[in-house]
C-alpha cells in the first residue's frame, strides 16, 4: 500500500530548549496548509485531508505541538503559545513553505493567530476553529485558576473527569484520550499563557487587523458566543458546525472540511 503522506520526525532548537517534533506532511503542486492542532489533540486531527479530493495537490503539514502527542521537549515548563508559536514557525521553514494557509483548532488557533499577527505576509488564509479571541473562550485553560491543585497530576485528573462529565458533543470522546495526548508537564504553561492571552492580549484587535481573508468556525452549541456579530461585522466570515461542539473534526467532520474548502476556494489561491 503507497503511504498518501509521510510521517517524520524533525530535530529542532527552540530558546535552547530541544525538541523531536513528531509531523505528518506530503508535498504537491498547489499552496500549502499548515495545521495547527489544539490542547489535547494531535497531528492526527488532520490526516484526513488526504480523504478530501478538494485538497489534491496540495502540500500540508501537521504535526504534534510542544508538549503534545508524540513530540518530545527536553523541557516541559518552557512550553508556552510563544514558544509553541516558535516551534510553527522553525517547522514551517523547515517545509521549505513560504506562504501557506493556515488552520488552527483552539490552542492551535492561538497559536495560529500570535503567528499571523507576527508574520501577516506568509499567511493566504486563516481559518480559526474556535480559537480564543476573548476570556469568554477559556472554558479548558481557566480550570487551571478555577480548580487550583498543587499537584497537576491531581489537576489533570479532575480535569479529565470534567471534560468526561461536559454537556457538548464530543466531550467524552476527547476526555477518552487525553492521557495518550497531553504531556502533564506542559499544562501548566500551556493554560496560564492561553489566559493571560485571552485576558489582556486584544486578541479580537489582532485578528479583525490581519490583512487576510479570515474564517471562523464554532459548533452550533457556542453559537451565543458575545463577539460573533462583531467580527462578522468587520469582515470575518462565520461558520457554524451542526450538531457541534467545540470539536468540528470528531463530531461532524464532513462539514468542517466541506466548508474549509469552500472558504478557501473564494480565495481563488489553489
Amino acid at each position: 500500500m503507497s503511504p498518501e503522506f509521510a510521517l517524520t520526525r524533525f530535530p529542532l532548537s527552540i530558546d535552547g530548549v530541544a525538541l523531536d517534533v513528531s509531523a505528518i506532511h506530503r508535498g504537491g503542486d498547489n499552496t500549502p496548509i499548515v495545521f495547527l492542532h489544539g490542547f489535547g489533540s494531535t497531528k492526527e486531527d488532520y490526516a484526513d485531508i488526504v480523504r478530501q479530493t478538494e485538497f489534491a495537490g496540495h502540500p500540508f503539514l501537521a504535526f504534534d505541538a510542544p508538549g503534545c502527542g508524540e513530540t518530545r521537549c527536553a523541557d516541559l515548563s518552557k512550553v508556552s503559545i510563544a514558544f509553541q508559536v516558535k516551534a510553527a514557525l522553525a517547522m514551517v521553514d523547515r517545509m521549505g513553505f513560504e506562504r501557506f494557509h493556515l488552520i488552527g483548532h483552539s490552542m492551535g488557533a492561538l497559536a495560529s493567530l500570535m503567528l499571523a499577527h507576527a508574520h501577516p505576509e506568509r499567511i493566504l488564509s486563516f481559518v480559526n476553529i474556535k480559537g480564543n479571541l476573548a476570556p469568554e473562550d477559556c472554558f479548558l485553560s481557566r480550570q487551571i485558576f478555577d480548580h487550583p491543585q498543587d499537584d497537576v497530576e491531581r489537576f489533570f485528573d479532575d480535569f479529565i473527569e470534567r471534560t468526561l462529565l461536559a454537556p457538548y458533543y464530543s466531550s467524552a470522546l476527547y476526555a477518552a484520550s487525553l492521557r495518550q495526548k497531553v504531556q502533564v508537564g506542559a499544562i501548566n504553561g500551556i493554560f496560564r499563557s492561553m489566559v493571560e492571552l485571552s485576558d489582556s492580549g486584544d486578541l479580537i484587535n489582532k485578528f479583525l487587523g490581519l490583512p487576510l481573508p479570515k474564517m471562523f468556525m464554532y459548533g452550533e452549541q457556542y453559537a451565543s458566543l458575545s463577539y460573533l456579530p462583531h467580527i462578522q461585522a468587520h469582515g470575518v466570515r462565520l461558520s457554524e458546525i451542526s450538531r457541534c461542539g467545540h470539536f468540528p473534526m470528531y463530531a461532524n467532520p464532513a462539514l468542517m472540511w466541506r466548508e474549509i474548502a469552500r472558504f478557501q476556494s473564494e480565495q481563488g489561491e489553489r
